[in-house]
């Protein structure tokens, strides 16, 4: 058990509880619990480290291999050239030196390009398998973890109820921060789990009716009688699974309604038909962001403001919502007026 925790429950014990047998189990218990709680995290931490940095390096290579074929594409287009200087459209023969160094030349970068395209395919099939791995060690780690939070949770209440009448104020208001922190460990897991459940759903696409969707979304979320929130009545019918694009609304609706310290709050959704995107927009009249934090807040864990009940990974699931149906997601935003997220959906 953190040895300051430890300390803290037994500073504020009467006399009469430092000795009791029973207390001794329920602090045994606790500490089995923290520990295993306290290496499965570590695990998580550690594993999630090493696969960004393998998936980084893979999207490195990925880069170099694309810029490699764009060279050899280049090439390839000089000799296009080469054959336009010889005129052939007024049957003007080539030398068979000429045509024999075109051919070899044609037959070299033919070769170059199917190498690069093989190991291309090898590299964006490792990199699936890493996410893959990372997603399924992310599920099973915050799947264990929720028994030992629960056994605490238990205890928890357990000494609360069964010592009512013993702890003082200072007892109380211990037992109550330490229920307050495993809340806060829960909805971390609960997060994590969200997260690596987002890359398992949605295989399957059917014609989704937005304007439902979006309701639905809504009905997730708390809202007073001081939000507005303005919806078209024209919302399109997309592909896609319900599961993802509730997720993607709820996530970015909920934020602009979070993080607002207007007195009314205001959230707009719009929409605009381009030629092979459907590109969307929700506008509030929220805190607003500064330009530099444009990129930060979309990395997962992430949180510009410290606030106890958010995880910061609502914009990051968003954002591997949106990728994962070949769009892309981006912000504009004005400090004390308002931010507006702008995301494309593929149709």
């Amino acid at each position: 058990m953190n040895s300051l925790l430890k300390r803290q429950i037994r500073k504020y014990l009467p006399e009469e509880l430092k000795h009791n047998k029973d207390l001794e189990v329920f602090l045994d218990a606790i500490n089995r619990s923290y520990n295993t709680s306290d290496e499965q995290f570590g695990m998580l931490q550690r594993a999630t480290s090493i696969s960004a940095d393998e998936l980084f390096e893979a999207s490195k290579k990925l880069i170099e291999e694309t810029n490699s074929q764009r060279i050899v594409i280049q090439k390839l287009k000089n000799v296009i050239d080469t054959l336009n200087v010889y005129d052939l459209e007024q049957d003007k023969p080539l030398e068979s030196s000429d045509s024999l160094k075109l051919v070899d030349f044609i037959n070299d970068q033919t070769k170059e390009i199917l190498k690069i395209n093989q190991q291309k395919d090898k590299l964006l099939n490792s990199l699936e398998i890493q996410n893959r791995e990372l997603n399924d060690y992310a599920h099973m780690i915050s799947h264990d973890l929720k028994s030992p939070l629960q056994s605490i949770e238990t205890l928890i209440y357990w000494l609360r109820d069964d010592y009512k009448f013993v702890l003082d104020a200072n007892g109380k208001e211990t037992i109550e921060l330490i229920r307050k922190n495993i809340y806060k460990i829960d909805t971390l897991v609960n997060a994590i789990s969200k997260y690596a459940k987002i890359g398992k759903i949605g295989r399957k696409h059917q014609n989704l009716d937005l304007e439902v969707l979006v309701k639905k979304s809504l009905e997730k979320i708390p809202i007073s009688e001081n939000i507005a929130i303005s919806i078209p009545e024209n919302l399109p019918n997309i592909k896609g699974d319900h599961y993802r694009l509730e997720q993607l609304f709820e996530s970015i609706i909920y934020n602009a309604i979070k993080f607002n310290d207007k007195k009314y709050k205001k959230v707009e959704i719009g929409f605009s038909e381009e030629n092979d995107f459907w590109k969307f927009f929700i506008t509030d009249n929220g805190n607003g962001i500064e330009e530099k934090y444009f990129d930060k807040i979309f990395i997962a864990f992430s949180k510009l403001e410290n606030d106890d009940t958010s995880v910061g990974i609502g914009l990051s699931i968003a954002k591997k919502i949106v990728e994962a149906y070949h769009g892309k997601i981006w912000l504009e935003s004005e400090i004390s007026v308002g931010s507006t997220f702008y995301f494309t959906l593929k149709k």
